[in-house]
């Protein structure tokens, strides 16, 4: 019988533990990839105004549902990078507006938050969370410090990306609705890696990665707006949607998703990542992986000489299937390259602030093996006088 790890398509010769950056595609749902690329070469006009066009509202339906929301409430973008730009720069912010944030978000985010306060004279202001975390309420309490008059908008990751903590979302947006806040989070690791219901958050904008746990192709992301909100925002390219001769029922859908050319075949294979996740029974295998990621988390801050960032106990609020590893190192990019040209792992090594984490990612596919690489690494590394202290 073949293993898991066989269903997907890595070079053998490397330990792959970075599934967070740009997630992996099982081979049935790459196939299924190829055979809409194949189509579209076949048949390319009928695919963009007809085949295409359907199959693209049947993915963007499965999609809905599994997240929860109205399929005409999204619009599928390559990244949530995409997302975010099409949200900042249309939200028509004023000199002095706050948008509250944390330190730990995704750093293409915070350029675009940068980029558009430079030209409004707005203020991106990104509230400290002391590491290590110790209860949510904390978190909350912690966060909220940064609120004054001027903040108007509320941007949070769900899932970081620097640090790996699931953050209490939840509880976030529902203060900030009573306070009148605009809500914008940032789930591009959420989708397939924690349940997702988007109507029960009651958020305002919500971006999500499809290409990472959900195991679609790369390339594969969504944009959540809420009704009220959704003809505020511009398309990043003005295509054949604006002013359409053909106007479909909603404005939002027709200026976002006819982009012209483009292969949008990525987007097509969600129904088959949600049913190879089915066939493989991806949610009693994944919850085995939220159990060894706490299993390991202590090994490999023992092994780096550190310290967890948040508890590891069963219930803990904040692990899921990452977990960021404390790392003392005078160059984190230069360790990355050291974890992969030496050791042959695939593992990001990051910064956020004045600290380094070594970030690892745990899926069904993920061996001891694996596992027992990374550790022989970083004890390598460490007693032979490495990039590691």
């Amino acid at each position: 019988m073949a293993s898991i790890r066989d269903l997907f398509l890595f070079n053998p010769d490397i330990h792959y533990l970075n599934h967070g950056s740009f997630g992996a595609c099982p081979k049935p749902v790459f196939d299924d990839y190829q055979r809409w690329q194949l189509a579209f070469e076949r048949d390319p006009v009928q695919f963009v105004t007809k085949t295409g066009k359907e199959a693209l509202y049947q993915s963007k339906k499965a999609l809905a549902a599994f997240i929860h929301c109205h399929p005409d409430d999204l619009i599928l973008l390559t990244n949530p990078s995409t997302a975010g730009s099409i949200v900042i720069k249309g939200l028509h912010l004023n000199p002095g507006d706050e948008i509250l944030t944390t330190k730990q978000e995704y750093g293409a985010m915070d350029r675009t938050w940068n980029y558009v306060c430079t030209k409004t004279g707005a203020k991106y202001i990104r509230q400290e969370i002391p590491l290590p975390f110790t209860t949510k309420e904390t978190f909350i309490d912690q966060f909220w410090k940064g609120l004054t008059k001027h903040t108007k908008i509320v941007f949070i990751s769900q899932i970081t990306s620097p640090t790996a903590l699931r953050f209490p979302v939840e509880e976030v947006v529902a203060r900030a609705k009573e306070l009148g806040l605009l809500t914008f989070v940032d789930g591009a690791h959420v989708p397939g890696h924690i349940p997702l219901d988007i109507e029960k958050l009651g958020v305002d904008i919500y971006t999500g990665a499809c290409h990472k746990w959900l195991l679609t192709p790369k390339g594969c992301s969504f944009l959540y707006v809420r009704k009220e909100l959704q003809n505020q925002f511009d398309p990043l390219i003005i295509s054949w949607g604006y002013q359409a001769e053909f106007p479909s029922h909603s404005r939002f859908l027709d200026w976002h998703e006819y982009q012209g050319t483009r292969d949008f075949s990525a987007f097509l294979t969600i129904p088959a990542a949600l049913k190879f996740r089915a066939d493989n029974d991806w949610e009693t295998r994944t919850a085995v992986c939220r159990i060894k990621i706490r299993e390991l988390y202590p090994q490999l801050c023992e092994a780096m000489g550190t310290e967890p960032i948040c508890p590891v106990s069963n219930d803990s609020e904040f692990l899921v299937q990452m977990a960021s590893v404390p790392t003392r190192t005078a160059d984190p990019y230069k360790l990355k390259d050291v974890f992969y040209d030496k050791y042959k792992i695939e593992i990001p090594v990051m910064k956020c602030g004045d600290q380094a984490f070594t970030r690892i990612s745990i899926q069904p596919y993920t061996s001891q093996e694996d596992v027992d690489a990374l550790l022989a690494a970083i004890r390598e590394e460490r007693k032979n006088g490495g990039l590691i202290s």
